[in-house]
């Protein structure tokens, strides 16, 4: 099976999605993970371009840890994310064709903040325009996978309908997180939040609610005809 995440900032699927991304790869599963921000904003102190560099660099480590076949940046600044530009919108839809998913995972229509919330909306439209033959550049796709949404950052308003048992994940999952070093020693040294704990907490909270140690929770995008009959996360 082929599995496509489109996220956000750098580190976003190793936050919710880490653990099921491990499984899938162990289950032989084929992973392209895909950011369509380049995280330049995300650092008090490191100026964006910089920023974007390092960022680009701790992506890809993050993904080979997860065992990603591959990772793609869109390379769209931070807070310039807009769902109803066509360049965004096109880019995409090549990503889509490139990947050619079973199946797809990205954010929570209602997350936390506008560029998370944007890119919840591109990988819906990308996703169905990918299928027009005569949009954009590329072969196009002959379905539309099924869309699962991610946990929203620290579970808020988010109540998941299937659970992922990631217990023997979650150590390799916040191993892939940590590599987001511009993003967890800041936090740690200037915030004193330690965000590696903070996800390990939020894994637990799912896992008590599904009966497991540690777990990640999605929800389906229902619409049609994305609504599948089967589970395409790993069981």
């Amino acid at each position: 099976m082929k599995v496509l995440t489109i996220s956000c900032h750098p580190d976003d699927i190793e936050i919710a999605a880490g653990g099921t991304i491990l499984r899938y790869v162990q289950q032989g599963d084929e992973v392209t993970i895909c950011h369509v921000a380049n995280g330049s904003q995300g650092h008090a102190v490191i100026l964006p371009e910089e920023l974007r560099t390092i960022r680009l660099e701790e992506a890809r480590q993050g993904g080979a840890m997860l065992g990603a076949r591959e990772v793609i940046s869109l390379d769209v600044n931070d807070l310039e994310i807009d769902s109803t530009d066509q360049g965004i919108i096109r880019a995409l839809v090549e990503v889509v064709r490139h990947a050619d998913p079973d199946v797809i995972i990205t954010h929570a229509p209602n997350d936390y903040m506008k560029d998370h919330i944007e890119v919840s909306k591109l990988a819906f439209d990308a996703s169905f325009s990918a299928t027009i033959p005569h949009f954009a550049s590329g072969t196009a796709t002959g379905r539309f996978p099924p869309i699962y949404y991610m946990d929203t950052l620290a579970g808020v308003d988010f109540s998941p309908e299937i659970y992922v048992d990631i217990s023997g994940q979650i150590e390799r999952k916040l191993q892939a997180l940590d590599c987001h070093q511009s993003q967890t020693r800041w936090m740690l040294e200037h915030d004193h939040i330690d965000f590696c704990d903070m996800v390990r907490t939020c894994a637990k909270y799912r896992g008590y609610q599904c009966g497991v140690a540690y777990a990640e929770g999605f929800r389906v995008c229902k619409a049609y005809p994305r609504m599948p009959a089967k589970n395409y996360l790993p069981g």
